[in-house]
């Protein structure tokens, strides 16, 4: 296993029970009381988080309140049709995450991965232990599992395409992996499979407009896909992005600041936040 990987998944690790105490104590905890709960010495404490986000533990609490959710509405909320109109969208956009990607067609979409064939393999992340789906054509899932079991995991992306071949290859997915995860850098554009139906790829090419560092609403993906009333439908969708991660359906809130749900679990949701936020800042 790579070394740097199970790092990176280590400190999630921690940062998920820093999380929990931040939720339980607010802003108010010092570094000593939360370098006592993760049982390391303040100085060990603040390296690991300041090595994994570049900020101070205590600036990395601010990012992690609801309060900076709801100033990042205010501050950096995206217009989509804006950033649409700036480039971002299409098989070249996103320069901060050097995507490209293609959409199955609806015929293929209905026949439920029949003929399709899906490599899968486990890989450490920021956010924990991370499964990763592809095609000959890209990845097409990614999912975690630090707030559930990876049979759970492995299930729910699998039972999406019920037809298709599933087989174990991590080594064919490890370079797209660690690229989408910022172990290693691309050597091209790490590209993206998209398997859903019309309106859910609409959503999910809306989502891909938006910058790192910034967020939007899930009214505001309404209106950029032309269905200003069908919110819950857009919520639905967003919820059923399978790539999570590159395709940032974290950064969706609601009209209030408030994080709304997330398919892998809240704190997996705010943990995504709050390291974009503070690679955006630093």
């Amino acid at each position: 296993m790579n070394v740097q990987n199970s790092e990176q998944g280590y400190h999630y690790g921690v940062m998920r029970r820093a999380i929990e105490l931040i939720d339980e104590g607010g802003e108010g905890l010092s570094l000593e009381e939360l370098a006592c709960e993760m049982h390391m010495s303040p100085a060990h404490f603040q390296r690991l988080f300041s090595r994994w986000v570049g900020v101070s533990p205590k600036k990395f609490q601010q990012y992690l309140t609801l309060g900076h959710a709801k100033s990042m509405l205010s501050e950096r909320f995206t217009t989509l049709e804006a950033a649409h109109g700036a480039g971002l969208s299409g098989s070249g956009r996103l320069h901060d995450l050097f995507l490209r990607w293609e959409a199955m067609s609806p015929g293929e979409y209905a026949r439920k991965g029949e003929g399709l064939t899906i490599y899968w393999g486990w890989f450490d992340s920021p956010f924990g232990p991370a499964l990763v789906m592809g095609t000959d054509k890209g990845i097409c899932g990614i999912g975690f599992a630090s707030e559930s079991s990876q049979p759970d995991a492995m299930e729910d992306l699998a039972g999406r395409w019920p037809r298709a071949q599933f087989v174990e290859d991590p080594e064919k997915l490890r370079t797209w992996a660690e690229a989408a995860f910022g172990t290693t850098r691309a050597s091209g554009p790490i590209p993206l499979y998209l398997i859903g139906a019309p309106f859910q790829i609409k959503v999910w090419e809306a989502l891909l407009q938006i910058p790192l560092g910034n967020v939007t609403t899930y009214s505001e993906i309404a209106d950029t896909v032309d269905a200003p009333r069908a919110v819950r439908a857009v919520g639905t969708a967003v919820g059923r992005n399978p790539i999570s991660w590159l395709i940032p359906c974290h950064r969706a809130l609601r009209k209030t600041g408030g994080l709304g749900g997330y398919h892998w679990g809240l704190p997996v949701k705010r943990a995504m936040l709050a390291y974009e936020a503070a690679k955006a800042d630093a």
